[in-house]
């Protein structure tokens, strides 16, 4: 294994140069080392990029959320993450009353957040003040591991792109893993299997050929399932309207014309 593609454990030596700082990494006595289990990548910045394990939180990622409490002026969130994330009530995307926080955001519900802030203590402050952040309350959330974030998501946006355009979903990928799939009409069911597919594949070369094939594939039985409707369909039509019963049937109108 080459060195730009090493894998390191947390407090592994990554660099000697802490301005090259990136995702994965801290700084230490003037040195760079990885803060989790992964794989170096270095390019203009050396970031460590995980290989498994639970989410590491990070400034400025967009994550999916479940509110597990509410406190006096905070809604503790569950973020997939070893560290719970904390989204203060002046974080809510308008003013409300201290007492009115659970009847805004229960427990349970899920919400689109954004990470404001993370201290060296690993507190981890949320907000939802932006106009791409809500409370989730349609579509579906499924999970992945965090580490298949980028292979969903893909170069440039490529394979995402693919899988909005063969299920007419709106997509949104938490940095976390966790992936809100919502449309009014959409084929939510279709891209759920896509990404179950992208996670489960993503090590075997030609995932976006087979990912491409598999679209395909579901819209020709898609297709040919309609086509046998139709003829069965069809048929019926014909057994009810031919014979001694359709007769019956048409001396009945005559009467009723009569």
């Amino acid at each position: 294994m080459s060195e730009k593609q090493r894998i390191v454990i947390p407090g592994d030596l990554v660099s000697r140069d802490p301005a090259r700082r990136g995702d994965g990494t801290y700084v230490r006595d003037g040195s760079l080392y990885a803060s989790l289990y992964g794989l170096v990548n270095e390019r203009e910045k050396i970031r460590v990029v995980p290989l498994s394990g639970k989410y590491v939180p990070t400034r400025r990622d967009v994550v999916v959320g479940f509110v597990k409490e509410v406190t006096f002026s905070n809604w503790i969130v569950d973020i997939g993450s070893p560290y719970e994330g904390l989204l203060h009530v002046s974080e809510y995307p308008r003013r409300i009353e201290l007492d009115e926080m659970s009847a805004h955001l229960g427990i349970g519900e899920a919400v689109l957040v954004e990470v404001k802030e993370v201290d060296p203590m690993m507190k981890v402050e949320l907000t939802m003040r932006d106009r791409r952040l809500r409370v989730i309350r349609s579509g579906r959330i499924v999970e992945i591991s965090p580490s298949k974030v980028p292979r969903l998501i893909g170069h440039g946006g490529s394979m995402i792109s693919l899988i909005k355009g063969a299920s007419d979903c709106s997509i949104v990928v938490g940095q976390n893993g966790r992936v809100w799939i919502n449309g009014k009409g959409c084929d939510e069911g279709l891209a759920a299997e896509a990404i179950d597919k992208i996670e489960s594949e993503s090590h075997i070369p030609g995932l976006t050929d087979r990912l491409g094939r598999f679209f395909e594939e579901t819209k020709n039985d898609a297709d040919l399932n309609e086509s046998d409707s139709n003829e069965s369909d069809s048929e019926e039509e014909v057994v009810v309207e031919s014979g001694e019963e359709a007769g019956k049937g048409n001396n009945i109108i005559d009467e009723l014309l009569e």
